[in-house]
């Protein structure tokens, strides 16, 4: 897949990840496409090491839109851990 494509799908399963995971984030949609895509990557490579499976196949693979939302709830639940305390400050 091309870096066009990686794009997509980060911004999509960033999107899906803060839907399954609602409340305040710090960050806007360009941290949600990173994470979104960091978020792909991990779980492209998580279901390699876990499942033995190569879970990023092609952009209409059920397959990789599953990893790259794991991967994204993944980072967004420690992105939340790692910014809690900065949501408060003035």
């Amino acid at each position: 897949m091309g870096i066009i494509a990686w794009i997509l799908i980060g911004l999509l399963a960033g999107i899906i990840a803060k839907l399954l995971l609602p409340g305040k984030d710090p960050g806007g949609i360009i941290v949600t496409t990173l994470i979104g895509i960091a978020g792909g990557l991990l779980g492209g490579w998580l279901g390699k090491v876990i499942f033995g499976v190569d879970s990023i196949d092609g952009f209409f693979d059920l397959s990789t839109w599953i990893a790259a939302i794991v991967g994204s709830l993944i980072l967004l639940i420690i992105y939340r851990l790692l910014t809690r305390g900065k949501r408060h400050r003035s």
